[in-house]
């Protein structure tokens, strides 16, 4: 047997019989002395299960929790939002630049790696057969977005100079930090910003310059942040004011029909099997994107605005290689 099925065994036989000898022990799981303190020694260390000897009966036993507890074999695997966590932390650290965490990564990464290497394989194994690979991830200053991280946690403004994609131009901002956001492999900052008047998502690779100031930050309670700046589509959304209605072609549904794009969205299929979603938004920009990806599988039925702007894009992407 491997060792998943000797380790539920032990479990299995410590649970039944209350104490075990070390005979009973080597005759069940059919391994040599050696094997099995090896065993015994991973269940302690790495599963944290409380065996001991017992000098008065001369076997191994639980020893019983403060509470009277019985202790319980975790389970031997991971659940792909655990192994995505704990591989997605190991990429993050191994990537790390020198910083203040500096002489606390590698305790940290052990520890990752331990935790992996509690599952029914090794973490080399693992590391090698699964990887976590982020995409468009952008580059930003690091005494930005620790500028950022104090401010936020300090509860005061800061000054910063923003770049616009869309104008090609900069303009000098004070905000007051609300919240970070961690989207799409990139860094974001919803904030009140003073200029505006209102709450506005920054990209932080965009921020050119950063000055903390001694003015303490305008404070937006979470329920509006959550309305403004989640309720549409896309990290610029802003509050929902529109619905987008989409209509996927039947091959392409099976794919898209198993995918959230939006947590308010709704869906169904047609007569003819196309799948129809229908996605709140505010902002277009990203919802585009997203559109056009999917070419000729994906059609807007609703707005009209909405089916205009892709008309256009696509008009433009026509225009481009009409002379090729």
């Amino acid at each position: 047997m491997d060792r998943t099925e000797r380790f539920h065994l032990i479990d299995q036989m410590l649970c039944n019989r209350r104490v075990v000898t070390r005979a009973q022990f080597l005759e069940a799981l059919e391994v040599s002395p050696a094997t099995f303190k090896r065993d015994l020694e991973y269940l302690r260390d790495r599963l944290a299960a409380p065996i001991v000897w017992d000098h008065e009966r001369r076997g191994y036993c639980y020893e019983q929790g403060a509470g009277g507890e019985q202790f319980q074999l975790p389970g031997l695997w991971f659940n792909t939002s655990e192994i995505q966590a704990l591989l997605s932390m190991d990429a993050l650290l191994e990537n790390l630049q020198p910083g203040v965490l500096s002489n606390h990564i590698e305790p940290l990464r052990t520890r990752i790696r331990m935790l992996l290497d509690d599952g029914d394989h090794s973490v080399d194994e693992i590391s090698r057969r699964i990887r976590i690979v982020p995409l468009a991830a952008k580059a930003y200053r690091s005494e930005n977005f620790q500028g950022l991280c104090q401010a936020l946690l300090s509860r005061i403004c800061v000054d910063m100079t923003y770049y616009s994609r869309p104008t090609d131009s900069s303009s000098k901002r004070r905000v007051s930090p609300q919240r970070l956001i961690y989207y799409r492999d990139n860094w974001y900052l919803d904030a009140w910003c003073h200029l505006r008047g209102g709450l506005r998502s920054f990209s932080i690779d965009a921020i050119q310059a950063l000055q903390i100031t001694s003015e303490p930050a305008i404070e937006i309670e979470e329920a509006e942040l959550n309305r403004e700046l989640e309720s549409g589509y896309g990290i610029f959304s802003g509050a929902a004011t529109h619905q987008a209605v989409l209509r996927f072609s039947p091959q392409l549904a099976r794919w898209v029909s198993r995918e959230t794009w939006h947590p308010q969205q709704s869906s169904d299929y047609d007569a003819e099997g196309y799948y129809i979603l229908r996605v709140p938004y505010s902002q277009d920009t990203e919802l585009v994107m997203d559109i056009l990806k999917h070419g000729a599988e994906v059609e807007v039925l609703e707005p009209s605005e909405l089916r205009e702007r892709v008309k256009q894009r696509i008009a433009g992407m026509q225009a481009l290689y009409a002379g090729n």
